[in-house]
């Protein structure tokens, strides 16, 4: 089996046989019938093994003892250790998920985390750049690469791509160079859940990409870099990290800008989209969010920076 959340081997180990089974059948049915990046699987199977643990400290051996009262002791007791209400309420999700399949298939009787609550979570934003510091974050990088350097093409390509379309770091790492539509600038991004949308771009992002293209990837590319548009130091795909890295470095040039990393860049986007007129459906459908909820976070934002705006410059303010 995985090793769930980066190391429980030991935790399904301690487990009954019967649970250490059926958790074995539960990543099966995350993987192959519900299709979810091993990021999600990982997170769910965590998060499970922890349930059952739990369940299991309180001397059930059979999945159909499970019960409501299980449910919500493992969470207050998650609470007790100091988790956040952000943890709390993704496990509690993750709870309901996994009993609604236990349900679902025959394993329990009922389904007993349908009734579940859920935490509130405080739903908070990082901080996002000004329209002048995105610029200048931009110009940093651009005047850094002005030595025609593989590196210093793909890091401004990236950073334009980022702040243009708002897409996730894993998107972005994951892009193939087939997924970019040159004539109607567009990227055919894939989201989670597998979900595939497509992403527009503009010029500045346009021209940062075919540099790029034309005289960086050609420098690095390697054997095994397959499709993929952006590349690492040793000519494959890159990596996450690498990018993340390459955020806050270029932040940190730009002088009074919060330290933000590539999803402070989507949420930087996003603001701006919103300030500058779009409308809420359409940041939804460009950000993929599952739900117009998570998007209405944004105008959250914006109003307090509106508000800071006129308490700052309005004499009757």
């Amino acid at each position: 089996m995985t090793d769930v959340a980066g190391g429980t081997t030991g935790v399904t180990d301690a487990l009954p046989e019967s649970f250490a089974r059926l958790l074995g059948d539960y990543e099966c049915h995350l993987t192959k019938e519900r299709d979810l990046t091993p990021h999600s699987v990982r997170a769910y199977l965590g998060d499970i093994a922890g349930l059952l643990e739990h369940a299991a400290r309180l001397g059930h051996s059979d999945i159909a003892e499970l019960d409501l009262r299980t449910l919500r002791s493992w969470l207050a007791k998650q609470q007790s250790l100091g988790q956040a209400r952000t943890t709390l309420s993704r496990r509690a999700t993750a709870a309901r998920v996994f009993t609604a399949w236990l349900a679902r298939t025959g394993r329990i009787g009922r389904d007993v985390g349908s009734t579940l609550g859920s935490p509130k979570a405080h739903r908070t934003l990082p901080p996002v750049l000004r329209v002048d510091e995105a610029e200048d974050l931009i110009r940093a990088a651009a005047e850094l690469a002005d030595d025609g350097s593989a590196m210093g093409l793909r890091d401004v390509a990236m950073l334009e791509l980022l702040y243009a379309t708002g897409i996730r770091v894993g998107e972005l790492v994951g892009l193939d160079v087939d997924d970019v539509d040159h004539d109607r600038r567009v990227l055919r991004v894939l989201g989670k859940g597998r979900k595939e949308r497509s992403v527009p771009y503009g010029g500045p992002a346009a021209a940062a990409l075919d540099s790029w293209l034309v005289r960086g990837r050609p420098q690095l590319v390697a054997p095994g870099a397959a499709g993929a548009l952006f590349l690492g130091a040793r000519g494959r795909r890159i990596d996450p990290r690498a990018v993340r890295t390459l955020v806050h470095r270029r932040i940190a040039d730009v002088p009074g800008a919060p330290d933000i990393g590539p999803h402070g860049l989507r949420h930087t986007a996003a603001t701006h989209l919103l300030e500058g007129g779009a409308d809420l459906r359409s940041v939804q459908e460009l950000l993929g969010h599952a739900s117009l909820a998570t998007t209405q976070l944004y105008t959250h934002v914006s109003t307090d920076r509106l508000r800071r705006a006129f308490q700052q410059a309005h004499p009757r303010a």
